[in-house]
C-alpha cells in the first residue's frame, strides 16, 4: 500500500485508498498555492535532500523509486515548494541515510510555545478516495502530532477496499451521523452509530463501511508515532 497521491486541479485532491491521510497531509501548500508562514526551513530541507541525493549519485527518478514517493513530489521538496509529511520524511531519511531526522522534520524550530490553527465550517482541505471523502482540519501547522479530519464513508461493502488500510500510530474515531461497521483484521466487525467512539492501533488493518441509508460521517483524529 504505497501508491502516491495524484493531485487534481482545484481545491479537492484525489488520493488512492492505499495511502493514509496522515501520509498525505504534509504534501500541501497554503491557500491559493502559497506556502504557509508557519513552515520555516523549506529551502534548508530541500537543500539537505538534494545534497544527500547527489552524494549518492542518484537522479530524481532513482531517488523517488528508492524512497517510494512520486518524482514530482521529490522535485517540489528539493525546490522548497512543499512540506513533506511524516511518512515521506521517514522514507527519505531511510533511503538517503540522513542522520538528522528530527532536524529534517522541523528545521528552524521556534521558541514560541503557543500555537493555534483555525478551520471554519466547510473550509477544510478536501481529499477524495474511492471509499472515503476526507476534510482535513487545522492543516496549516507543521510538525504537529495529531491529524484531525472529518470523513464521509462512501463504501458500502468491505469488497470496496482492495486491501486493509494501515498506517503508523493510533487513531480515535467518533461517529457524527449515520451508522457504520468498523472492520479490523484482529477483531470481529463492530457496528457503530451516532455518538459512538473507538480508539485503536492504526497499524492494524482497518476499514469502515456505511450501513445506514445516508453515508455515515465520522471525526477521525490520527496520532503518528
Amino acid at each position: 500500500m504505497s501508491e502516491t497521491m495524484v493531485p487534481e486541479d482545484g481545491d479537492t485532491q484525489r488520493i488512492d485508498d492505499a495511502i493514509s491521510v496522515t501520509e498525505s497531509v504534509g504534501l500541501t501548500t497554503g491557500p491559493s498555492g502559497s506556502l504557509s508562514q508557519d513552515a520555516p526551513g523549506l529551502e534548508e530541507i530541500g537543500q539537505m535532500v538534494r545534497e544527500a541525493r547527489k552524494k549518492k549519485g542518484w537522479t530524481l527518478e532513482e531517488t523517488s523509486q528508492q524512497a517510494g514517493i512520486g518524482r514530482s513530489t521529490l522535485s517540489k521538496i528539493e525546490n522548497g515548494q512543499t512540506r513533506p509529511g511524516f511518512d515521506i520524511v521517514r522514507r527519505l531519511t531511510q533511503a538517503l541515510e540522513l542522520e538528522t531526522p528530527n532536524l529534517f522534520l522541523q528545521s528552524g524550530k521556534s521558541d514560541l510555545s503557543g500555537r493555534r490553527d483555525l478551520t471554519r465550517k466547510g473550509e477544510g482541505e478536501q481529499k477524495i478516495t474511492a471509499t472515503y471523502s476526507h476534510e482535513l482540519l487545522c492543516n496549516e501547522l507543521i510538525s504537529k502530532s495529531m491529524v484531525p479530519y472529518v470523513s464521509t464513508i462512501k463504501a458500502r461493502d468491505i469488497s470496496d477496499f482492495g486491501d486493509w488500510i494501515r498506517h503508523r500510530g493510533e487513531e480515535f474515531m467518533y461517529v457524527l451521523s449515520g451508522e457504520l461497521v468498523l472492520h479490523t483484521e484482529h477483531y470481529r466487525p463492530v457496528a457503530m452509530k451516532t455518538g459512538d467512539s473507538i480508539y485503536y492501533d492504526s497499524s492494524m488493518g482497518h476499514c469502515c463501511v456505511t450501513t445506514s441509508k445516508e453515508d455515515a460521517v465520522v471525526l477521525w483524529v490520527s496520532l503518528e508515532r
